[in-house]
């Protein structure tokens, strides 16, 4: 009778054999996220395998500019109001690590509307000050979610009203078809009422009666006229957009533009709406819009309910190039 090999001889025989050609399980990539500040959106994802990202993110409670003239007490992710756009594809194992700063005042976490998951993910990252938290989910659904803070101390409005907030891309398989301009475009209200030294701070009546101060894009009334969209003629251009709440349902427009496919609700599984003039975004809801410009000039972006331009709802953008009469031209 033959004699069987050892352990030893068997498993470097079957090393060769993979060698010379056997199929070897390998792990998923790891990578760091490419995060990116509104208006900007990280960079479309090229690769066709799922990944594992890494998603650093952290607490930070700081006075900025809410409004000419105006400071305000946020509370935010990574010391931007809202947070850091998140981009990855279905499939992918992200990692969440949330630290929150020594000198906050408050606890933190997130709750993702991307997870499949009690609480989003809010209950492993809750993160006291000088502390680090951390959450791993599987992108399992396509589409444009929003994600917040959901600490009760003092309640989850002050946190989401302070402004800890942002929005997490989970592209198709596959991914989105290219474009020549992508922005990131998030709506908020905001309460407020005189606080120390002049700077403004959280009005827990105004949210509860619903009487917002202020509904800005991007954390700040004339934050996208100071800085407006840029485009160029013959352009096709797709906006991430969000409303981040915490109360008010947005009336999205842009004046002199139709939106030629509009993925209501922030879903890439369902297809787009055609020829859309004004999309209804609610509070911790998305839109995603996509549209051609045929014509130079500026196009101004507001909350259709009208009155909220006076509280900070424009903005604007500017598009370059050659006239186009064929389309839109003046009669004498």
């Amino acid at each position: 009778m033959q004699k069987p090999y050892s352990r030893e001889v068997r498993s470097a025989w079957m090393a060769a054999l993979c060698l010379a050609g056997c199929p070897v399980l390998a792990s998923a990539e790891t990578i760091k996220a490419q995060l990116s500040t509104a208006p900007n959106v990280p960079p479309p994802i090229t690769r066709t395998k799922p990944a594992t990202v890494v998603v650093e993110m952290e607490a930070k409670e700081y006075v900025g500019t809410i409004a000419e003239g105006k400071q305000y007490k946020f509370w935010s992710f990574n010391g931007t109001v809202p947070g850091p756009m998140i981009r990855v594809r279905v499939g992918d194992t992200v990692q969440i690590h949330l630290t929150n700063g020594k000198d906050n005042s408050e606890s933190h976490n997130i709750d993702f509307h991307a997870v499949n998951g009690p609480g989003g993910g809010a209950a492993m990252l809750n993160t006291e000050p000088g502390k680090t938290t951390g959450l791993s989910f599987k992108a399992i659904n396509p589409g444009l979610y929003v994600y917040h803070c959901a600490t009760a101390s003092p309640s989850i409005p002050a946190h989401i009203a302070n402004g800890m907030y942002g929005m997490i891309l989970v592209e198709p398989e596959g991914g989105l078809p290219p474009v020549d301009k992508e922005f990131y475009v998030l709506q908020s209200d905001f309460y407020t009422k005189e606080g120390k030294d002049g700077v403004l701070e959280f009005d827990h009546k105004k949210g509860s009666d619903e009487h917002p101060t202020y509904v800005v894009y991007n954390g700040m009334a004339g934050s996208l006229v100071q800085n407006p969209l840029k485009a160029k003629v013959g352009d096709t251009i797709r906006i991430f957009f969000g409303n981040a709440g915490p109360n008010l349902v947005s009336s999205w427009h842009i004046i002199g533009e139709i939106f030629d496919k509009v993925w209501t609700e922030g879903s890439l599984t369902t297809p787009p709406l055609e020829n859309v003039q004004t999309t209804l975004v609610p509070a911790a809801g998305s839109s995603i819009a996509e549209f051609v410009v045929e014509v130079p000039g500026t196009y101004i972006s507001v909350d259709h309910s009208i009155f909220r331009i006076e509280k900070g709802a424009l903005g604007l953008l500017k598009v370059e190039g050659k006239k186009n009469p064929d389309v839109y031209k003046g009669l004498q």
